[in-house]
């Protein structure tokens, strides 16, 4: 396949895999390829989105357009990259997990494979010509498959003047015997999946608008949260959550429990104003109950287990890995260079972790079970101990005292 643009006369003689839905842009996309005489293959990616309560009904609503469709089973994949993120800590702007970042990475892996192994030749996404996903899933498809060309229907003029609304699209698949509707309107657009949810548009464009205008979908907004706190225990091995309670559990259903736990207790929401990869800002509204829930346990045994030059790397390696994942850059060296890094951190991160949740907010109530903790109670403790010799620290007090008065002296305190 040749490198470049494609367009729609470009797909003729190729076996295309569309990325799919089952929407009215991709039974749109499907049908307008398949009228061109394009080979056309259908793919979806279950990822244990919340907000589907089946993933077959994709199918369902695929299959008038002609083309099959495969679905393609990702939950254990991206439960794992769920705990991978976890253990880095990797977090965009404004302290949000980046759930449709890393669904990517997953998806694009997942469906090329899927695609390679049907003989696509072309992978077709339907992600909009503003946005962060089209570079996602074009530099993942690049960077997992050079051989494979990439067509972006929405910045192809012909569709563009074509279909420049819902209503367009209505009216031709209807034209086509598919019956189909623009829908009522909407006060913003959601993508789902075992991580969180990303709501973003519409009305959430506007500064003035309010983020609880977001009806939850994985749990609840903190003021309609029980008025009881709940108690939650969670152990971690190595940086991974491995049990709840006495509960041992995979990374698939230690995120979907921990996922019912934090959402009706009302954690994990975020509003953020953040950076593209293309240099414009964005709003989104951000619900991730699980990720923050975890997150934040595994967090507290962190702390205990790297000094302050470990936590400071830590934090510059984590910030570069949620970059990463935002740009779509996963995979890339300079990513998994950093992920070995901080595996070498977790593998002290071993403790047990018991916090109250109570209306969005996490409260600690104990860190057990933390053979490599580097808390030493007697030490920290202000009133007489074994610890530390208050004595002993005079000398060091001394120390730093030259220095502080050598700046002074030479006029370079302001």
């Amino acid at each position: 396949m040749e490198e470049g643009t494609l367009r729609l006369h470009d797909l003729k003689g190729q076996r295309v895999g569309v990325c799919v839905s089952g929407g009215l842009d991709s039974r749109t996309v499907t049908m307008r390829l398949l009228e061109a005489g394009v080979d056309v293959v259908c793919f979806t990616a279950d990822l244990a989105q919340p907000d589907e309560q089946n993933i077959e009904d994709v199918v369902t609503k695929m299959a008038p357009c002609g083309a099959p469709t495969h679905i393609v089973d990702l939950k254990p994949e991206m439960a794992e990259a769920c705990f991978e993120v976890l253990q880095a800590q990797a977090m965009y702007d404004g302290g949000y997990w980046n759930s449709t970042g890393i669904a990517r990475a997953v998806t694009v892996r997942g469906l090329v494979r899927a695609m390679q192994a049907e003989d696509c030749t072309v992978l077709a996404h339907g992600a909009t010509g503003r946005g962060n996903d089209q570079m996602r899933f074009e530099r993942y498809t690049n960077v997992l498959a050079p051989e494979m060309g990439v067509y972006a229907p929405w910045r192809d003029p012909e569709l563009l003047e074509a279909f420049p609304g819902r209503l367009e699209m209505v009216a031709y698949l209807r034209a086509a015997g598919i019956e189909a509707f623009p829908g009522g309107q909407k006060r913003y657009s959601t993508d789902a999946n075992l991580a969180g949810l990303s709501h973003e548009a519409e009305d959430l464009e506007s500064l003035e608008t309010a983020s609880t205008i977001v009806q939850p979908t994985m749990g609840v907004w903190p003021m309609d949260a029980p008025d009881t706190e709940e108690s939650f225990t969670v152990r971690f091995e190595k940086g991974r959550a491995v049990a709840l309670g006495n509960e041992t559990l995979d990374p698939l259903a230690m995120m979907q429990a921990a996922n019912r736990i934090g959402g009706r207790n009302g954690i994990g929401f975020k509003n953020a104003l953040e950076n593209r990869i293309i240099g414009t800002k964005s709003r989104g509204v951000y619900e991730a109950p699980g990720m923050e829930l975890l997150g934040r346990c595994l967090a507290v045994v962190y702390e205990a287990t790297m000094d302050r030059k470990a936590l400071a790397l830590f934090r510059t390696l984590s910030t570069l890995v949620a970059d990463q994942i935002y740009d779509g850059r996963y995979f890339d060296p300079a990513t998994q260079a950093a992920k070995a890094a901080i595996e070498t951190f977790a593998a002290s991160a071993t403790g047990t972790v018991c916090v109250g949740l109570y209306k969005g907010n996490v409260l600690f109530r104990s860190l057990t079970d933390c053979p490599a903790s580097l808390y030493n109670e007697a030490d920290s403790s202000m009133e007489a101990s074994d610890g530390l010799n208050p004595v002993s620290s005079q000398g060091f007090a001394e120390i730093q005292s030259v220095e502080a008065r050598a700046l002074a002296r030479a006029g370079q305190i302001r």
